[in-house]
């Protein structure tokens, strides 16, 4: 399974005590694989240093650099096509052009512009982080940081 991680969701998850963080355990775990583009992991960047700091955006990338290094979990994909699927914020359409690009099963998001994507006849589809928590990695333990 390919999952694309809207970055709402990324900040929340790489927090260790919130819920949203058996997201980044299951990846972790190999449960899934995490599809990123040039411009996703620089708004990862731009918003997790505006909100929490440069430091914890290099620990976060090193991390993510480390896992991927490791399992190859992390795919990193060049973008070349505009799908224009999120009418309401043209810039969540970076998460969508990837997703559709790398054929992903979801989108992991909590917000609503994603909604044009249900049944659009595009793969991926946009999945709340608790259901996706609850379809996929529910009973896996949470990793303590």
């Amino acid at each position: 399974m390919t999952v694309v991680i809207d970055t709402n969701v990324v900040i929340q998850a790489s927090d260790g005590s919130h819920s949203f963080s058996r997201i980044v355990d299951g990846w972790v775990q190999g449960k899934f694989l995490w599809a990123v583009s040039t411009d996703i992991l620089l708004e990862y960047e731009e918003v997790m240093t505006r909100m929490l700091g440069a430091a914890r955006w290099h620990k976060f990338v090193r991390f993510m650099d480390l896992i991927d290094a490791t399992d190859g979990s992390l795919l990193r994909i060049a973008t070349f096509f505009q799908f224009l699927t999120v009418p309401s914020d043209r810039d969540d359409d970076k998460f969508a052009d990837c997703a559709i690009s790398v054929h992903a099963d979801f989108i992991i998001t909590e917000d609503r512009h994603f909604r044009p994507m249900i049944g659009s006849g595009y793969k991926p589809q946009p999945i709340l982080p608790s259901d996706f928590i609850a379809r996929f990695l529910q009973s896996q333990p949470h990793l303590q940081p």
